[in-house]
């Protein structure tokens, strides 16, 4: 369902005018080449282009942005879920206030705005995944779920409806022409990096994204909304996961698949049971904290979780030592190369971030001849929950070649059977 909030786009709207940083920029079109500042043929003013809007300061300056340089923009917002305390909470995502401050940007800069209605669709699939997901004692990452399912899925299908050339976004993160087509990279502002999140994001659909704040830095990107008088200017990022605005995401799971916790042992690598818990959902892997477990022994090492068997319903812990994994294997791959992935099953060298905020480190990947996946990390990570990414890079480090959702990750001392852990796991 689309419903049309303004159409500003032949009014003349009066205000200051919007100044611009003309060096950040390429220039709208070369006269050479035909292709405009989006690498697409043709004049800016002969190109539709779509940006998504969510209400904040990035895609606000996207929008902003590319309407300067000539192009047919149309904005776009997302209504995603009931928003209920989300709409009064500073820092949420896609709040009611951030539908009006789309509109709002959309009147200054003179754009038709539309607000598309994707309640059932982001229900279906995003929350439905994330609540399953914990329930199966994983770690989800819903934005990259929203990314995937929704915004570069439907969105992206709408936009296309709408005869837009591109879909553009607010995102970090820069994207190439190829010889294969385009080519996705890390963004000039390493510390807004969202490479981790965009993963997912096909072949083709890179083929018709763009990302005009690729080569921008954060504050480059407020001193131009300052500069064009957007009221988003100084607006906060978003901090939370949209659908949870207390960051209280059992609540969540409890409301949406009640009764489906359940209570069960606290075991440690040795096969001691040290306790009760309330459900797995209530952790996280390389959690220390409120374990509920007192030393044993005065010289008793801190314990760790480090692993959650939701089929058992059992909660396994033990000394930090043993949150350490060297072999990932992963689900779901897309894969950016220049090869296809079926052609490394010698192995492939390359660079893997497995957290959001680490920074890529060596690691090598193989394809099993049944097409699994597995990744083998150069110095070993701590504490990698399954239903968390892994995603890949060049040896450089620049170029995103795609990523997987980890399936599980083998933890070196169940492997080797130390302490006991395969006896106390078996069964």
């Amino acid at each position: 369902m689309v419903v049309c909030l303004t159409d500003l786009g032949a009014l003349n709207l009066t205000g200051p005018k919007i100044e611009f940083a003309d060096e950040t920029m390429r220039e709208p079109f070369d006269e050479k080449t035909g292709l405009n500042s989006l690498d697409l043929p043709g004049r800016p003013e002969e190109t539709r282009v779509v940006v998504a809007m969510s209400g904040g300061v990035d895609s606000s300056v996207t929008a902003a942005l590319l309407k300067e340089q000539g192009y047919d923009v149309i904005g776009m917002t997302m209504q995603l879920y009931d928003h209920g305390v989300a709409v009064q909470k500073k820092g949420a995502c896609c709040a009611g206030q951030d539908i009006q401050d789309a509109r709002a940007v959309s009147a200054r800069i003179g754009i038709p705005h539309y607000v598309l209605d994707y309640e059932e669709r982001f229900r279906a699939a995003v929350m439905d995944d994330f609540a399953e997901s914990y329930v199966a004692g994983e770690t989800p990452i819903p934005c990259v779920r929203c990314n995937e399912r929704v915004k570069f899925r439907d969105l992206l299908e709408t936009a296309k409806d709408l005869g837009a050339a591109a879909l553009a976004t607010g995102h970090y993160i820069a994207s190439r022409s190829g010889p294969n087509g385009r080519q996705l990279f890390r963004p000039k502002d390493a510390d807004r990096d969202q490479s981790y999140f965009l993963f997912t994001t096909t072949q083709e659909q890179l083929d018709y994204l763009r990302f005009p704040l690729g080569d921008l830095t954060k504050a480059e990107t407020r001193e131009m909304a300052t500069r064009m008088g957007l009221t988003v200017a100084d607006k906060p990022d978003s901090q939370d996961i949209c659908f949870v605005p207390t960051g209280r995401y059992t609540n969540i799971i409890d409301r949406m698949r009640p009764n489906s916790g359940g209570e069960g042992d606290i075991v440690h690598l040795d096969g001691r049971v040290l306790g009760r818990h309330k459900g797995v959902i209530h952790y996280t892997i390389g959690q220390r904290k409120g374990l509920g477990l007192g030393a044993s022994e005065p010289e008793a090492q801190p314990l760790f979780v480090v692993k959650l068997d939701a089929t058992k319903k059992q909660v396994i812990v033990g000394p930090k030592s043993a949150l350490l994994t060297r072999r990932l294997t992963l689900k779901d791959v897309n894969w950016l190369g220049d090869v296809p992935l079926s052609a490394l099953k010698e192995g492939f060298d390359l660079l893997v971030r497995v957290r959001s905020t680490a920074a890529p480190v060596e690691a090598r990947l193989f394809v099993g001849e049944d097409g699994a996946v597995d990744v083998l990390l150069g110095l070993g990570e701590e504490g990698i929950a399954p239903g968390q990414a892994c995603v890949f890079y060049d040896l450089t480090g620049g170029r995103v070649l795609g990523g997987g959702f980890i399936a599980k990750a083998h933890l070196e001392a169940l492997d080797q059977g130390e302490n006991g852990a395969k006896r106390a796991l078996a069964g």
